[in-house]
């Protein structure tokens, strides 16, 4: 700010003036010191300014993929909302493991955010007491739960398998089969669609489960997995879209009609589902209204606007094409 100041031609007090209230500045005053910011490089320390402020006007978010396009859809509509307010994003990539993002929250807490996004609302038990120490808005997102840090905006995961499968009996079909990637939130909507489907009359359940990440890959072993255990026709229920394509292109390989012989129901309604061949009958949710919700919920609090809802639910819908 010494060195600014000099090419100014203005006290180091006014510099600071200037990059913590310009308003109080004459205009060309703040020309002036703008064009010296410009001509030596400064970067203004802005953890500096927040502990002058208690403000860093940072906020962090933390997801399982930064190339999932569920979680990238929802930060993406999340940093447009906040970026509009004036914040800036810092972003980690967790993994699918608790431990992981303990460690990355505790990272990011040393950075004094003003606030924190979270995807999912199952935790360590020391990140929950870290989180609850911090005393900022923490948005768990992607998920609901009666008890989140503070607020949660998502959905019930289970409730899409139960209704699946309740889509899936009401159109009569004789078996049904799972295919299911490894997080947890994958393997609770594979789980509650094979628990209703057999209370509501189904023949057992045929599973494929996988410990890694969907790919279609995964989705053509899973159908070949399926038929391995003998399931011969009927409807296959798919954690993800992107498994569900996997298990589509499986089945034209080996001949089988679809949907007359193999049904198939996905998981997400990605961008590609309505236009493959056939298109993917699907459960939608609006990824990118999770991440606006989640910022407007989380702006309203630090804005000092009241507490506001603790559980914002924006549910789901099943989308029928070709595929079932």
């Amino acid at each position: 700010m010494e060195t600014v100041g000099r090419l100014a031609g203005v006290s180091q007090v006014t510099v600071s003036r200037a990059l913590s209230d310009p308003s109080k500045v004459s205009p060309a005053t703040l020309a002036k010191i703008q064009e010296a910011i410009a001509q030596t490089g400064f970067v203004p320390n802005a953890l500096a300014g927040a502990l002058a402020s208690s403000k860093s006007m940072l906020i962090s978010a933390l997801v399982p993929s930064i190339t999932n396009i569920v979680y990238s859809s929802m930060v993406k509509a999340f940093s447009e909302e906040m970026r509009g307010a004036g914040y800036q994003i810092l972003l980690s990539e967790t993994g699918f493991g608790p431990e992981d993002e303990e460690k990355l929250i505790a990272a990011h807490l040393s950075r004094r955010p003003d606030a924190m996004f979270l995807t999912g609302i199952h935790h360590s038990a020391q990140a929950r007491r870290m989180l609850l120490g911090a005393e900022i808005p923490v948005a768990e997102v992607w998920d609901i739960t009666d008890s989140p840090i503070d607020f949660c905006v998502g959905f019930n995961h289970a409730e899409t398998g139960r209704a699946a499968a309740e889509y899936a009996r009401r159109k009569g079909y004789p078996q049904a089969g799972v295919v299911s990637a490894g997080d947890e939130r994958a393997r609770r909507r594979s789980e509650a669609f094979a628990r209703e489907w057999e209370r509501i009359g189904g023949a057992p359940v045929a599973k494929m489960l996988f410990d890694a990440q969907a790919s279609l890959a995964n989705g053509r072993a899973g159908l070949r997995g399926l038929l391995a255990q003998g399931f011969t026709g009927g409807v296959v229920h798919c954690s993800s879209d992107l498994l569900a394509h996997g298990v589509l292109i499986e089945a034209r390989a080996q001949g089988l009609d679809v949907p007359g012989q193999i049904a198939v129901i996905g998981f997400g309604d990605q961008d590609f589902a309505a236009t493959v061949e056939p298109g993917i009958t699907t459960v939608r949710v609006d990824m990118a209204a999770f991440g606006r919700a989640a910022a407007q919920a989380m702006l309203a609090r630090l804005q000092g606007a009241g507490d506001g809802p603790s559980v914002i639910d924006l549910g789901f819908e099943i989308v029928e094409r070709q595929s079932a």
